[in-house]
């Protein structure tokens, strides 16, 4: 039998007062939290509860009673219904004031220790246009948004090309341009849609796990290389040939042109194997004078300006001697290794990913960098008492842990190793907040520094800075 449709209420007259999480704005209703996307506070609105619970409700709007002087006009014509940028309609400034609070608030509310004075989030200086990668996915049917489907027109739902509409596996909204990559990102996007679709190419279906074009990945370095990973659901050669000598003819500046056939049900490709169809293996980012190799599989910030500036904190908060050891616990491809290399004698590097700490080694070797040593395996089983023991005690580590933060026992073994200064870089305050509780007994919060890495989301960087006591 089916399950009867809830009958939720409409509130009109909503007053929205402050943001809230993964970028939601909320407001209260009879001392019940309201939580609604796509507004900013100061708003008052007419919501349609989509969802409700004992503590809070959901909802989106149907009128805007009252539009609050703080919001900003969204640039993306996408806007709503992407999931990404949920906070074009808001100031930057806002953006980074509040990015500033939830470092506050987490930090304190979590971690319970003793602060220095929070200093505001450091902005991005492009706050569009400022991605280095976007992996955009293939769909037979595009997404039909609530006004069209409302409009009730004859509507041609035909093939996309673009973003997942979030927590929907099987939807994509089809994208005419997106402002998060720069040139030429678009223009190879809408090109090869063009081209499949003149051609006869079938895309995914992701419920019936049909049709040949699945994904592509487009990244674009600062030095103006690009590279190019298309994603085929069979391997049709001579359809995979045809788009791909296509597009190296339309795009001639394309430096590295990859393919890859994902017969799987999931659209993971990590334990897949790239073929170079055509250019070079690899592009190059710059940073302060350091080159980096990177390949379709090469995990890199997105972020390319920006990681700079974090990365600066970092060595700053370092405050690395010519005599010191560091470790770089978590280093990926050793950028932040490589980083500091040249301000202390030696540098350890540690990642699980084995691809990743190849290059690490390669851009080691890359730049003539002979005094850092890098190692695979996960955390746990890499960083023990032996390990420090054979590679020398650290005087300084970096810390840059995944969203889930550090596992205590890592935690244990720092805590005995006992080096003189601590950076701790997190894509998650809370997190961080609770392994700085772990830490406070032998190690003092000294600075504080968020990092906006990604203008118009909720997604912020914090990096720490801890002394010994």
């Amino acid at each position: 039998m089916a399950r009867k449709k809830a009958n939720y209420p409409l509130l009109e007259g909503l007053e929205i007062t402050t943001l809230a999480a993964e970028g939601k704005a909320m407001g209260r209703w009879q001392d019940v939290v309201v939580f609604v996307p796509m507004t900013v506070p100061g708003d008052v609105v007419d919501v349609q509860i989509r969802s409700k619970r004992r503590r809070y409700m959901e909802g989106y709007v149907t009128r805007y009673v009252k539009r609050s002087p703080l919001r900003a006009e969204p640039f993306c014509e996408h806007f709503g219904v992407c999931g990404g940028c949920k906070w074009q309609n808001l100031p930057y400034e806002e953006q980074l004031r509040f990015k500033t609070e939830q470092v506050r608030d987490q930090l304190a509310r979590i971690g319970k220790i003793e602060l220095p004075p929070i200093v505001p989030c450091l902005g991005s200086a492009r706050t569009q246009l400022y991605r280095n990668k976007l992996e955009f996915t293939f769909a037979d049917r595009r997404w039909l948004t609530r006004e069209e489907v409302a409009a009730g027109s004859d509507l041609e739902a035909g093939p996309a090309v673009g973003f997942h509409i979030p927590n929907l596996f099987d939807k994509v909204l089809d994208i005419r341009k997106c402002w998060l990559q720069p040139d030429p990102s678009n223009d190879i996007r809408l090109e090869t849609k063009r081209f499949c679709l003149e051609h006869g190419y079938t895309f995914h279906n992701a419920r019936n796990h049909t049709g040949l074009m699945r994904n592509m990945i487009v990244r674009t370095a600062s030095t103006g290389e690009v590279m190019v990973v298309v994603i085929f659901g069979a391997d049709d050669r001579a359809k995979i040939e045809a788009l791909l000598d296509h597009l190296t003819d339309r795009f001639p500046q394309i430096t590295s042109l990859y393919y890859i056939v994902n017969e799987k049900f999931n659209d993971s490709v990590g334990d897949l194997s790239p073929v170079l169809y055509r250019g070079r293996d690899h592009i190059v980012e710059e940073m302060e004078g350091l080159r980096f190799r990177i390949g379709p599989k090469s995990f890199y910030q997105t972020n390319s300006a920006q990681a700079y500036e974090l990365y600066k904190v970092a060595r700053t908060f370092a405050d690395l001697r010519p005599d010191e050891v560091l470790y770089d616990l978590y280093t990926g491809t050793g950028t932040i290794a490589l980083f500091c290399a040249g301000r202390c004698a030696r540098v350890v590097g540690i990642e699980y990913v084995p691809e990743a700490i190849a290059d690490a080694k390669t851009n080691a070797a890359l730049n003539g960098i002979a005094n850092a040593t890098f190692f695979a395996g996960d955390m746990k089983a890499v960083l023990d008492d032996d390990f420090v023991a054979a590679n020398g005690r650290p005087d300084v580590i970096i810390l840059d842990p995944p969203r889930a933060g550090v596992d205590e026992p890592v935690l244990e073994v720092i805590r005995r190793a006992a080096p003189r200064r601590i950076v701790y870089v997190s894509c998650n305050p809370a997190t961080q907040a609770r392994d700085l509780a772990l830490l406070d007994a032998d190690y003092r919060v000294e600075a504080v520094q968020p990092v906006d890495m990604f203008p118009h989301t909720h997604h912020v960087e914090n990096v720490v800075k801890l002394v010994r006591r």
